[in-house]
């Protein structure tokens, strides 16, 4: 019997990466035709055709999720989401599973789910070709002591993500942003002497960032919380079937205008900043309690 789940996680793995080519050939066709006509209407089209395809590629992941993963979603939360908004999505970060949860949760609820990338990784071969197809936004970010000595850089990194934000304007769309920056472990808990119970402390500056380069555009703000009452899992061990539920509780807030702000250079926003994401992790972390209670209790 042990056999049964590796040939499940294979099985399920290698039709991952059967669709993952089959969908990157129409991909890399409309990649060139974006290369080749760069005219504003033509590229929004293209993103739109684009978008669809990545998200068909989604729901068939999907399906393989629920013939082979076998896992069970038990979602909770506010439900009125439109496929017509512009969303801010973050959530708590325990593994590369958390990916799969959010796609099998919220596709075709919101607009395709996007990640804001260091520029750097435009380079990647392949699937930087990809990203850059599909519009992820890329993030070029100077350190404190990096703009010290280049003074004259300063705010350039907004002004480079804001214009790769842009095309954004012309269709909605949903960010994903992971507040923690890494994925939990024990380890990384401990080193940071983190004041939470169940997460690592989150990372103000990246959110504030991506909420400023996107100039206002994004309206609501998605609050995931993902919960593995079995121990947080492996990529394999998912798609093995070894995990046989996943608690996902969200719910969307409005982005109001004091959330934006100059969080480099405005200390009072900052300090608001700050405080606004701490109680929005202390929420979070009671949460988690209350829903691994409910677990136990059951």
């Amino acid at each position: 019997m042990s056999f049964l789940p590796v040939l499940r996680g294979s099985l399920s793995l290698s039709l991952i990466i059967f669709n993952t080519l089959l969908c990157f050939i129409p991909i890399v066709f409309l990649v060139l035709i974006k290369c080749v006509l760069p005219f504003a209407v033509i590229q929004a089209a293209l993103s739109r055709i684009l978008d669809c395809i990545a998200t068909t590629w989604i729901s068939i992941n999907n399906i393989n999720q629920n013939w082979l993963g076998r896992s069970i979603l038990n979602v909770s939360g506010n439900q009125s989401l439109l496929h017509k908004e512009w969303y801010m999505i973050t959530a708590n970060h325990q593994s590369w599973v958390d990916i799969l949860i959010l796609q099998r949760v919220f596709n075709h609820k919101v607009p395709f789910i996007k990640f804001f990338l260091k520029q750097e990784l435009i380079w990647v071969p392949v699937i930087g070709l990809v990203w850059w197809a599909l519009d992820f936004p890329f993030m070029k970010r100077y350190s404190q002591a990096f703009l010290k000595k280049h003074p004259e850089l300063k705010g350039k990194d907004i002004e480079v993500t804001k214009k790769a934000c842009e095309k954004f304007q012309h269709f909605p769309v949903s960010i994903m942003n992971f507040l923690e920056g890494t994925r939990y472990t024990q380890v990384k808990y401990e080193q940071q002497a983190s004041p939470f119970k169940y997460l690592l402390k989150p990372k103000a500056g990246g959110l504030a960032f991506a909420l400023n380069a996107m100039g206002g555009k994004l309206h609501q703000l998605i609050d995931v919380t993902i919960v593995y009452p079995n121990g947080i899992p492996s990529f394999f061990g998912y798609l093995s079937g070894k995990v046989p539920e996943v608690k996902v509780h969200f719910r969307s807030m409005a982005i109001e205008d004091k959330l934006l702000g100059d969080y480099v250079n405005d200390p009072i926003y900052r300090a608001y900043f700050q405080q606004w994401v701490n109680e929005l992790w202390q929420e979070k972390d009671h949460r988690i309690e209350l829903m691994q209670v409910i677990e136990a209790a059951e």
